[in-house]
């Protein structure tokens, strides 16, 4: 037997020098899939659900946490820790309900509703905002409702945001997605 020199150790092909290429491309991977170079998602979701049990309208915006702290850190021009800190998180929360509204057609005038701010929490890799109206549900039980809903989360930060709302009511889902262009639309909510 003859034994291996260095060379021949890492001629094309051995496998020293295919392991080290695997290690290399793992590495590498590990590297490019780490959150510090994610990709901005750019598409947030909001559920508008009209709570049967509780009568309420509860409105919960979803949002990339990546997207997120990049966004802070634009929006509010200093470094935004949110994940670690309550008070980022409770200042990128009150970016997102300062950037929504949803009003109704009483058929007489536009009214506007008045969210209250519940709080945000990190759930994996999402961001959620908490807003609800007391009442609104019961109030308007088997009325069909006129909405128009603003959302530019986001749309300050990315132009080409996409922001995908979700009407949900007695079991139906009603959606609109407001992308370049839209700020305000209208949905009817059987």
């Amino acid at each position: 037997m003859r034994a291996l020199t260095s060379q021949a150790a890492l001629s094309i092909g051995s496998p020293a020098l295919n392991r080290a290429f695997l290690l290399l491309f793992a590495a590498l991977a590990v590297v490019a899939s780490s959150p510090s170079y994610a990709h901005q998602q750019k598409t947030a979701v909001t559920r508008l659900l009209f709570n049967s049990n509780t009568g309420s309208l509860e409105i919960m915006h979803r949002l990339f946490l990546h997207d997120a702290e990049h966004a802070a850190n634009v929006v509010f021009g200093a470094k935004q820790d949110i994940i670690q800190s309550a008070d980022s998180r409770a200042l990128f929360g009150s970016y997102v309900v300062n950037r929504f509204a949803v009003a109704f057609d009483d058929n007489a005038s536009l009214q506007e509703l008045a969210p209250i701010y519940l709080g945000e929490e990190i759930d994996g890799q999402y961001l959620w905002v908490y807003q609800e109206v007391p009442d609104f549900a019961t109030r308007h039980i088997g009325k069909a409702l006129q909405l128009r809903v603003i959302n530019s989360v986001l749309r300050d930060v990315w132009p080409d945001q996409s922001n995908l709302v979700n009407v949900e009511r007695g079991g139906k889902i009603e959606s609109i997605t407001f992308s370049v262009g839209a700020d305000s639309l209208q949905i009817e909510v059987p």
